[in-house]
């Protein structure tokens, strides 16, 4: 069989992430692909270790199965040392998680088992492996995932679960070459990269004649956007006819709206809640901004661009200065320089042809990560992994 045939013929991809419906740019990501897996002719069955509390909203009814293993967030293992040991409450809890974890285990593996050899598991976060390496893979090609940059992954637990469950894996996988190249440093050697794909180009671009700045992310800490508030005081008093709107929602945002309020903003502030239409509030901005202390390969930036939004954000990963090239095509500062990048929405905010000029390139340049050519490395990777 050719190169271009094995590339096109029919898989079984099973798509496992920590859930199948949480709020965020993951599940957006699981999801899309999916879709993308099976509209080029494969099996797809996207499994989940629970169902999520602030769940996101599918887009649409999927064509492919989708499982989660349990109903909810999974007991955490706690140690059985000292008084734990003799305490009843916390033996029956340990008892129910054991339990629990053995049932989801044998739905896992029964769903697996019954996968025809050659069939693939991506595993799109690396929490997953706790459960699927507790089953039989050998019939299986296993591609493991990381959504978030090496320094984000360094700074928490995840970075030692990589190191722990990755090793093990066919091949695993980075957001960008360059973080790649850090893991390959730290001694993994298979690793390799693939970006998240475009999910939509709108037909029409933003006019961008609204004096209005957003923001679309969790309000939650990786999304910094108390960052975002206070670089947002530094602009208003400068710019009293423009407006920052922030869609999203999350577990940080009556302390954000206190701060808030304590910054004298509540006048130039809008609180959207979550949006399950983005490019509607894409179209109605004339500026995006993104505040993230982390990210991966941000899908809400690349969606920004695609509708000729001009962005700003913190240069805080690998994956965000790959999608803007600062200076052509989006403006960057350095993480955490709340001063930067308030001069970076002041320019775009006083400029309109800064912002034309930006905003034109961004929706070019941006479909190079189109989902048809991210589609085509996906198959170069399955094919590549076959030899």
């Amino acid at each position: 069989m050719t190169t271009a045939g094995v590339r096109t013929r029919e898989r079984d991809l099973f798509l496992v992430a920590n859930s199948t419906d949480e709020l965020g740019g993951v599940t957006a990501w699981t999801h899309q692909m999916a879709r993308l897996f099976r509209s080029a002719g494969h099996r797809v069955h996207v499994i989940g270790v629970h169902r999520a509390d602030l769940k996101m909203a599918v887009p649409e009814e999927p064509d492919y199965p989708v499982t989660a293993l349990y109903p909810a967030h999974p007991l955490t293992a706690r140690p059985m040392r000292g008084r734990r040991r003799f305490s009843v409450p916390a033996r029956r809890r340990e008892a129910r998680r054991i339990a629990a974890k053995k049932a989801a285990v044998a739905e896992l593996d029964a769903i697996l088992g019954a996968a025809r050899p050659g069939s693939v598991v991506i595993v799109t976060q690396v929490w997953p492996m706790e459960w699927l390496r507790e089953i039989d893979t050998s019939h299986l090609m296993v591609i493991g995932m990381s959504h978030e940059s090496f320094a984000y992954s360094r700074a928490c637990h995840r970075y030692h679960w990589v190191k722990r469950h990755y090793p093990h894996v066919d091949h695993w996988l980075a957001l960008t070459q360059e973080d790649a190249d850090i893991w390959t440093a730290e001694g993994m050697d298979n690793v390799g990269f693939m970006p998240n794909a475009l999910a939509h180009l709108p037909a029409v671009p933003s006019p961008r004649t609204a004096k209005t700045v957003c923001s679309i992310g969790r309000l939650a800490d990786q999304k910094g956007v108390d960052m975002l508030l206070d670089t947002w005081a530094r602009v208003a008093p400068h710019r009293p006819d423009w407006e920052l709107h922030l869609y999203g929602a999350g577990t940080d945002e009556p302390e954000l709206r206190r701060q808030c309020a304590e910054l004298g903003l509540d006048g130039s502030v809008r609180w959207r809640g979550r949006t399950d239409d983005v490019p509607a509030a894409l179209a109605a901005s004339s500026v995006f901004v993104q505040s993230s202390r982390g990210e991966g390969f941000p899908l809400a930036l690349m969606e920004a661009m695609a509708s000729a939004v001009p962005c700003a954000a913190f240069d805080c990963a690998p994956g965000v200065r790959e999608i803007i090239r600062d200076g052509e095509d989006g403006l960057l500062a350095p993480l955490g320089d709340i001063d930067a990048l308030a001069d970076r929405l002041l320019r775009l905010t006083g400029n309109p042809r800064l912002r034309d000029a930006l905003g034109t390139r961004a929706r070019t340049n941006v479909q190079r990560f189109s989902e048809q050519r991210v589609l085509d490395m996906w198959q170069d990777l399955f094919a590549l992994l076959e030899r």
